[in-house]
């Protein structure tokens, strides 16, 4: 399960040095020789999925019908972000091009644990969203709800 927030920085490469305790989860859960679906949904994160994980999500999709809208447009935006990534010896993955100039996510990032998969954000654009957009006591009803 990964948890917590990672600050580092995205390389003049594009390539993204996994922070230590991310790496060591991957290594242990998925193996060292792990590789992964680099994508988004919205252009405004990049989502790191093992491809187990990710395998997952495509064999739930299957089941859906082939036309289904929703699946269209979900297979659009993740194919069109997405690429597969092999870490290197370094712990290093390459962001996809297009998905690191949507995403800005040129220099300082943050690397978010979001339970089967990370997620990574322009550590400016994150830290104004999070003060402009705090969770409300709306947000904590519909969380205590679930008995959070």
């Amino acid at each position: 399960m990964f948890r917590g927030n990672h600050p580092t920085r995205v390389d003049e490469k594009g390539r993204l040095k996994l922070p230590a305790d991310f790496k060591r989860m991957v290594d242990e859960k998925y193996g060292e020789k792990t590789q992964f679906y680099i994508t988004s949904k919205d252009g405004k994160r990049a989502e790191i999925y093992p491809l187990k994980e990710w395998e997952a999500i495509e064999a739930k999709l299957a089941g859906m019908g082939s036309m289904h809208p929703a699946k269209k447009k979900f297979l659009d935006v993740t194919n069109y972000y997405g690429q597969m990534a092999e870490m290197d010896t370094q712990g290093r993955l390459l962001l996809p091009q297009v998905l690191r100039e949507a995403a800005k996510l040129l220099e300082d990032v943050v690397v978010l644990g979001s339970q089967t998969y990370l997620e990574v954000a322009n550590r400016p654009q994150f830290t104004a969203k999070l003060e402009a957009e705090p969770l409300t006591d709306i947000d904590q009803a519909a969380l205590a709800e679930l008995g959070i």
